[in-house]
């Protein structure tokens, strides 16, 4: 089992405690450690130091003196995608599937929306049917935000075609956001805002324009980042986040969210 995937593999119940605080809510797997190196977090009324497990079956968790709330039933999680790994529970031979990241999640945990093999970063999972659903559909024009370093630096003229839509094979796309962020060296680093989800889409809109992509990773879908993932981690959304992502797709919540502090 993958030492990233989203739960430890268990030792008599136990898991790692910055993650079972990050299951619960608490924050990013880095933030949950400067938790508990702050000393802000107890185990069975004693602090807690890092990298020790707990059982949230059996041992009393508390946080800033407060009792570590129960991980929810329905899960949605953010991963960074590595390049290289495929976005399929179908893979072929010696492929490597996200879901190798991802080892002991429920069966019931769906991507939303696919990444091909070379692209990076932002990859959300959910077991919540009706969220997948809503987030995937381009009814709501969830916008998703990427990094595309291309070959060549486009001139404005070709930018403006790409804000206006650009005739792609299957159709005009929609306008999109487009800036550059760095130039140099017969290359460009861009910042491309669009809410559509087709196949490999932002490679094939800068290739209509005649510039190649070098490397392609999703910073933003709706309001969820990557933070402090690295490559190949993944975390629990807080309920801050669940709640934005409610709101943006026009879901009612099963509950109100708790605060993420």
């Amino acid at each position: 089992m993958s030492t990233n995937s989203v739960r430890d593999t268990e030792e008599s119940g136990t898991q790692r405690l910055q993650k079972l605080l990050a299951r619960a809510g608490m924050g990013s797997r880095r933030s949950c450690e400067t938790l508990i190196s702050d000393g802000r977090v107890t185990v069975d009324g004693r602090i807690a130091s890092l990298g020790e497990r707990a059982n949230v079956d059996t041992q009393n968790i508390e946080v800033d003196g407060r009792p570590l709330p129960r991980p929810p039933t329905d899960l949605t999680i953010v991963l960074n995608k590595p390049p290289g790994y495929v976005v399929s529970t179908v893979i072929k031979h010696e492929q490597k599937s996200i879901y190798d990241l991802l080892s002991g999640t429920p069966s019931t945990l769906r991507y939303i929306g696919r990444l091909d093999i070379d692209t990076e970063g932002v990859l959300l999972f959910s077991t919540i049917g009706e969220l997948v659903h809503r987030l995937s559909h381009p009814r709501y024009e969830v916008k998703k935000v990427y990094e595309a370093t291309v070959r060549g630096v486009p001139s404005d003229y070709h930018l403006d075609q790409l804000r206006s839509g650009i005739m792609l094979e299957d159709g005009m796309t929609a306008p999109a956001g487009v800036e550059f962020i760095e130039t140099g060296d017969n290359k460009a680093v861009l910042r491309l805002t669009i809410h559509e989800g087709r196949k490999r889409q932002v490679r094939r809109m800068f290739r209509a324009i005649g510039h190649s992509v070098a490397r392609l990773r999703r910073t933003a879908f709706g309001p969820i980042t990557l933070e402090d993932l690295s490559p190949g981690t993944s975390r629990m959304l807080l309920t801050s986040e669940l709640s934005a992502l409610h709101t943006i797709t026009q879901l009612q919540t099963h509950a109100s969210p708790k605060s993420s502090n």
